[in-house]
């Protein structure tokens, strides 16, 4: 199993690596990083960048190294910064060129590499591989690795294997597909051979756009690495979250629902923004697991779990009541103090762009298209045997044996979770629904937690504690309550998770890196004409990356694509397809949605 409770923290062992002044790994707090978005070449940009981002909270910092130019650089840039009292770690970020990574290992702190174009050359096609063949194409791998190695342990040089799930070789597509287990498995070949050769300062990751992709494929790595005797620390990020509150979402997802399985050494927090804004969104994350009262907690009911589905999604199975649970998408409620900020002198039922399906009173739930269906809500402690309720209210303080053990007389009700108060509410709602799968209560549930407001540091806390559960199949809906945001504001965190981890889509998904030294257009503006021109192709998952690194294979998620060619120009994708070549940058926006319309209209 990947983590010793699903019920309670615990966080995994690895081993320590030590870069330069930081060591991650073993009982070390989780380590934030981010990378620097100018042009390595450009000396004083950088060296200002990295200084805001170490201001910011970055305890390392990778640059972008495409050429052994910017790799010589990195002796420099450490010097400059050592000068003025800076000793954050540098990493070099290295793709498609050995020599480049031999090079950056001699003069930074940390090199990456990507498994998937370290050696192998990327065309998109499948081949069939004998038995013979693919240790063969293995053996070129090691040949062309272990100078690094060697280089490294040189140096004191750590290193990071970095898989990605769009850029997985043409080798590992065709034995294992776009899979969890084919990006556990690219990196597993390059691990056995730092094992082979006793290096052991490495640390991996296994990123995708996708929280659910990421979570998956990280769990089945930690799986893999014990069944080896291998406990590397672990870097987490879901790359190319995208920007604005939606990116936040996914992150927070993503990375927080491993750090709850005590999973993760060092995260990075990808947005389409400014990389010192990326810093406290990770501190946000990390620190929400250091809590004593987090870190004690456990469960007050005991329960033997079904782990398949922390490794291949599965939805609960419940009975349908109302519109809720069965095959219906998740609802979302919204308590009446955020309707009326948001919608005021209105009926529910013409609640302008309300989107909820059902509002809240402290006693009822009224359908939101259709004022006259409203429902009693009673509490769990309210109860007697005569009451039908449809909605029953629990809180941890509800939770025992003796009185769960009612809950299967209520077969036509909604449970509604209400997770206030407790110490760990991802930990504490896992063991409620072992307890209800144990004893095949098949009632739908809805998730309620309340948040002060809705800044930065609680739309995280909101994406975790919500996102966490939906990500594995739990829920059947969310009733986030802020009394002091508007129900827009509501609304937006409450679709964006539902939406992050595709249990119910309403908007269009946009892919998208935080851009670096290779990105020859301001990808942040670009982003946002995109978006503008766009939003309201619901459904439509569209990629906007700088490069050919994070071009194709970054956004094997994505249902279309605009991708950085050159000097202000533009190719377009369908899928992992070039559509439209070299389109001038002033031109691609318009060209990339009529692409996109003419496209959905054959379809």
């Amino acid at each position: 199993m990947f983590t010793k409770s699903l019920t309670a923290y615990n966080k995994r062992q690895s081993v320590e690596v030590s870069i330069e002044t930081v060591t991650l790994g073993g009982t070390n707090p989780v380590r934030l990083q981010s990378m620097t978005n100018t042009d390595t070449l450009d000396f004083e940009a950088t060296l200002a960048q990295i200084k805001r981002m170490a201001d910011a909270g970055a305890e390392l910092v990778r640059i972008t190294t495409p050429t052994v130019r910017e790799a010589e650089l990195l002796a420099d840039y450490k010097r400059a910064l050592a000068e003025v009292g800076y000793t954050v770690p540098l990493i070099a970020d290295v793709h498609f060129n050995a020599a480049v990574a031999e090079a950056a290992a001699g003069s930074c702190d940390k090199v990456r590499i990507n498994p998937g174009n370290y050696v192998d050359k990327k065309r998109f096609k499948a081949f069939e591989y004998t038995e013979e063949e693919y240790r063969t194409e293995v053996e070129k791998i090691r040949e062309r690795f272990v100078p690094l190695i060697q280089i490294c342990k040189q140096n004191g040089t750590a290193m990071r294997v970095g898989t990605n799930h769009g850029s997985l070789s043409d080798r590992i597509m065709s034995s294992f597909g776009d899979t969890p287990e084919g990006m556990a498995e690219s990196v597993l070949e390059f691990l056995r051979i730092c094992v082979s050769e006793n290096y052991t300062d490495v640390v991996i990751s296994m990123k995708a756009s996708n929280p659910i992709v990421m979570i998956q494929a990280v769990r089945l790595l930690v799986v893999k690495m014990q069944d080896e005797n291998m406990y590397f620390p672990l870097h987490l990020g879901v790359t190319e979250a995208g920007n604005d509150t939606e990116g936040r979402i996914k992150s927070a997802i993503g990375i927080g629902t491993l750090l709850l399985d005590g999973i993760g050494d060092t995260i990075r927090v990808s947005l389409t923004e400014a990389p010192e804004k990326e810093l406290p969104v990770a501190k946000a994350i990390a620190d929400y697991f250091k809590t004593p009262a987090f870190l004690n907690f456990q469960p007050k009911i005991i329960t033997k779990p079904e782990t398949e589905r922390f490794f291949k999604f599965r939805k609960r199975q419940t009975k349908p009541v109302l519109n809720i649970g069965g095959d219906h998408v998740p609802v979302v409620i919204t308590s009446i103090p955020n309707f009326l900020k948001g919608a005021q002198g209105d009926s529910f039922s013409k609640g302008g762009n309300l989107n909820s399906d059902y509002l809240a009173t402290p006693d009822k739930l009224i359908n939101s298209k259709d004022e006259a269906k409203s429902y009693n809500l009673i509490k769990f402690r309210e109860l007697d045997k005569s009451d039908e309720s449809i909605f029953v209210e629990i809180s941890e303080s509800d939770v025992s044996e003796q009185n769960l053990s009612v809950l299967k007389n209520y077969t036509d009700s909604v449970f509604v979770l209400n997770t206030d108060g407790c110490e760990s509410p991802v930990h504490f709602a896992r063991s409620f629904f072992f307890y209800l799968e144990e004893h095949n209560i098949q009632n739908p549930v809805i998730l309620k937690h309340s948040y002060p407001d809705l800044s930065e540091r609680h739309i995280v806390k909101a994406a975790l504690e919500f996102g966490a559960l939906f990500n594995d199949g739990f829920a059947d809906g969310l009733w986030l309550q802020s009394d002091q945001a508007a129900v827009s504001e509501v609304e937006t965190v409450a679709f964006g998770i539902l939406q992050a981890v595709r249990a119910r889509i309403t908007k269009t998904e946009y892919i998208s890196c935080p851009s670096c030294g290779r990105t020859l257009f301001d990808l942040e503006t670009t982003v946002a004409r995109v978006k503008k021109s766009t939003v309201h192709l619901t459904g439509v998952k569209i990629a906007v990356m700088g490069c050919i690194v994070n071009g194709p294979g970054e956004m094997a998620d994505a249902d279309y694509g605009y991708v950085g060619a050159g000097k202000a120009k533009i190719n377009l994708y369908k899928g992992q397809t070039i559509v439209k070549k070299n389109i001038p940058e002033a031109e691609a926006v318009e060209e990339l949605l009529k692409f996109i319309e003419e496209d959905r209209t054959k379809a």
